[in-house]
């Protein structure tokens, strides 16, 4: 049931604590250790002599407990950047346009640009981290309503907090001096399951078009492509998408907008990285903690060693190209 890693893994994984929790299984066993880092589908737990991954499948109960093991209560906040959404209603997506687009940003570079979405009402922000990869002078553009027309406000003063390449998703902070509360895009409370012929929605700025809206169709909602697990859309993608929010009828934020197949004759075969994995990566992004003196940060691992790969798998990797 439970997976020891290799010892050299637990320096990474000690820097993304979640503290000591009080862990019961299925099969009666119990647990009393630090949750380390959380995964899609599993706890790292750190036993103090080793790592042990446990799968979450095989949890009955967790509650975090302090030092003398009496419970502890969850933060109002959760502890995270992201905010999750109260229980809505499915709306038309021209309504859902008109009250999340000052959370859709447009990210540039001296090199390129992107998209993005703001999370936090801070100015945190999230995109893709080949979005801004190697660069670090970044601005991040949103578009405000003022009381007769839209207003672009770019601001040139962005960090970089966290990023991962193996992940493909950075989190930046606009270092604004302004008192006004940012706009937010909210993520799920509970990562749904998405059904194949769900509608969704892109808002983002192909090839510098901002505020460009699609819509598209959820068509599979579990696609491995190079080892990683993608929604994939009909949802027109195409460069400058890259980072932008994938939208649910709920205004719920179930995607990263992340690549498409160029392929010629390929069309409706976008690809967007799951709510999932970046509630993950926003949990843990002290793992992934940018460091400018650092060119390999935040933690990166090398690939193992490639040992074939089937025909279909190689060719659609690299057809698949990142907007």
């Amino acid at each position: 049931m439970w997976r020891f890693l290799a010892s050299g893994l637990c320096f990474a994984a000690a820097n993304a604590a979640f503290g000591m929790h009080a862990i019961e299984l299925k099969d009666g066993a119990a647990l009393r250790a630090e949750i380390v880092v959380e995964r899609p589908s599993s706890y790292f737990v750190d036993l103090g002599f080793d790592v042990i991954e446990v799968p979450k499948g095989a949890v009955a109960s967790l509650r975090q407990i302090d030092a003398e093991g009496a419970a502890v209560e969850a933060p109002t906040d959760g502890g995270t950047l992201y905010t999750v959404s109260e229980q809505r209603d499915d709306q038309p997506i021209r309504d859902w346009v008109e009250q999340l687009g000052e959370a859709v940003a447009l990210v540039q570079t001296p090199t390129g640009l992107g998209s993005g979405f703001v999370i936090h009402e801070d100015g945190y922000v999230v995109t893709n981290d080949h979005v801004i990869a190697g660069e670090r002078r970044i601005s991040v553009t949103i578009f405000k309503k003022n009381e007769h027309e839209l207003e672009r406000v770019t601001y040139d003063k962005v960090r970089i907090v966290a990023s991962s390449s193996e992940l493909d998703l950075a989190l930046l902070k606009i270092e604004s001096e302004e008192d006004a509360p940012f706009k937010i895009a909210a993520l799920p409370a509970v990562d749904e399951s998405l059904r194949e012929g769900q509608t969704v929605f892109a808002i983002g700025s192909p090839l510098g078009l901002d505020r460009t809206v699609s819509e598209g169709i959820i068509s599979v909602a579990n696609r491995v492509i190079g080892g990683r697990l993608y929604l994939q859309t009909t949802t027109q993608i195409n460069p400058g998408n890259s980072g932008g929010p994938l939208f649910n009828l709920r205004g719920e934020v179930v995607g990263v907008n992340n690549m498409k197949i160029a392929a010629i004759g390929a069309e409706g075969l976008g690809f967007s990285i799951s709510s999932r994995v970046l509630k993950s990566f926003l949990d843990n992004r002290d793992a992934y903690a940018f460091d400018p003196r650092n060119p390999n940060s935040g933690f990166r691992y090398l690939s193992p060693p490639n040992r074939g790969r089937s025909e279909a798998a190689s060719g659609a990797s690299e057809s698949a190209s990142e907007p």
